[in-house]
């Protein structure tokens, strides 16, 4: 915290007042120049999203960030806090961060006018300069922008006109600050009407006060196209006022999608210490994300939120770790087998089109990690053929073959070495893969070893059959299950 101090001693200091547009820009353009990273943890918007995002700032714009849900856009808007100076100084005592400089409310100008230069002064940390509010249904003009106090009337004993009596709402106390207004097309049109006069000319008017405040306010908005159409819409004025619309997007690449799941998964280093996550499970989990994106099963307009993921693979450890605890392990291993856990993380981040419902959020989840296991799958191993010639043999005979005789059984409380002591036991198995992913680490390869099961079961050739705790591969046509 820094020191209260006076409105003379700030000035010998050799303050320059600045408006909130020219701080973010300076704060800004020193980065640049420092070539230090403006915008962190912001994976996937190098090149699109974060360039658009300097230009809208050093234009003095007001932004609207527009995108499906999990896009990042609040975290977008939180880390302009980032650019604003550490400490600003405000009269101190002021509902509405006053500068003393340029005082617009009637306290700030009647205590400067009677103390001067011993009027005190106090700073405002920058975390304390950001203020984020939902736009819902029920927000309404006195929540925004404020309201005549009448207890404050009555207890003052001043008339209504008196702006004294005025209780101010969040957008005049975020004076100086970031005020970003979450989900905008959900904001009633009238009450939308009521931003107008803030965004162009700066200034508030309260139940018809004439009463001129100036305010100085970095607007962010974030909204997204599918509410539109489905709930409401920004009024065109209102969006003719935003200076800059971004618009945000999805990881392009497995690669970036990876880094984001990892920034963000609430992940112990304790867990991280015993539970072992081969790489290629880190790329099926964020390839059933771009699977639900593509499904015919999910309402594209609606997206599929980053935090799919993130909640997947915090269901994940969640699986791993209770293995842990029921077989009493040190260490464990992620297993494509537990990622029948993830299957709450998805249906709950997912809107189906009819034809989805008609199926069902489970059955379309299994469908997604299906269609994810055999992207993985083909990008390390030979097709699988759907119709084969008779007697011609192909890298997967001997696998099916060898079904024929045998059956397999993994338990998902199996320790490490029970588990894959199973698989090893399957020769034809270990012998693919050491034909086609050699050049893999041994988790890995265990992990392919489960992939190439699925994948066989996936494309009919085996037949699996599951319950709470069992998972059992068979040759086709004996089991007492079929896959859907």
């Amino acid at each position: 915290m820094k020191n209260d101090t006076t409105f003379k001693e700030l000035k010998k200091s050799g303050y320059t007042d600045k408006t909130i547009n020219q701080e973010i820009q300076a704060n800004l353009i020193a980065k640049i120049k420092a070539k230090e990273p403006v915008f962190e943890g912001l994976w996937g918007y190098e090149d699109t999203v974060i360039p658009q995002l300097k230009k809208a700032i050093l234009a003095g714009h007001h932004i609207n960030l527009l995108g499906l849900r999990g896009q990042a856009k609040t975290r977008i808007a939180r880390s302009m806090v980032n650019l604003l100076d550490e400490y600003m100084p405000i009269v101190k005592g002021s509902e509405i961060n006053d500068s003393p400089f340029q005082p617009i409310s009637k306290f700030a100008r009647d205590l400067i006018a009677e103390l001067g230069d011993e009027t005190p002064i106090s700073w405002v940390h920058r975390s304390e300069r950001f203020f984020e509010k939902l736009a819902t249904p029920d927000v309404n003009v006195a929540d925004l922008i404020g309201d005549i106090d009448p207890i404050k009337a009555a207890t003052l004993k001043l008339p209504y006109s008196d702006e004294r009596v005025l209780h101010y709402g969040m957008i005049p106390r975020a004076n100086r600050s970031i005020f970003v207004l979450n989900e905008l097309p959900d904001l009633q049109a009238r009450i939308q009407v009521s931003l107008f006069n803030i965004l162009q000319e700066g200034d508030v008017q309260i139940r018809g006060f004439q009463l001129r405040m100036p305010l100085d306010i970095q607007f962010v908005f974030t909204a997204n196209p599918e509410d539109y159409t489905n709930r409401g819409s920004i009024v065109t004025p209102l969006k003719d006022r935003i200076g800059s619309q971004i618009f945000t997007h999805y990881p392009k690449t497995i690669a970036l999608a990876r880094q984001i799941t990892e920034q963000e998964a609430l992940i112990s280093e304790d867990d991280k210490a015993k539970i072992q996550v081969p790489d290629l499970a880190r790329n099926l989990l964020e390839e059933v994300a771009f699977a639900a994106r593509e499904s015919e099963y999910v309402d594209a307009k609606s997206g599929v939120s980053a935090r799919l993921t993130i909640s997947a693979m915090e269901n994940l450890i969640a699986a791993a770790k209770l293995r842990l605890l029921e077989s009493d392990s040190d260490k464990t291993q992620v297993r494509l087998l537990d990622f029948m856990s993830i299957i709450p993380s998805i249906t709950g981040k997912i809107e189906l089109v009819y034809e989805g419902e008609q199926e069902g959020a489970d059955y379309v989840a299994k469908i997604l990690i299906d269609d994810a296991i055999m992207v993985q799958f083909e990008s390390l191993f030979p097709r699988i053929s759907k119709l084969e010639k008779e007697g011609l043999k192909t890298p997967y005979t001997d696998i099916i073959q060898w079904f024929n005789n045998n059956h397999l059984e993994l338990n998902y409380s199996d320790t490490d070495k029970e588990f894959y002591n199973k698989l090893d036991n399957i020769k034809p198995l270990t012998t693919l893969i050491e034909e086609n992913v050699s050049e893999l680490d041994d988790n890995d390869k265990n992990f392919c070893k489960e992939l190439v099961l699925w994948a066989l079961t996936i494309s009919k050739k085996l037949d699996k059959s599951e319950n709470a705790s069992v998972l059992s591969f068979e040759s086709a046509g004996i089991g007492q299950f079929f896959r859907k």
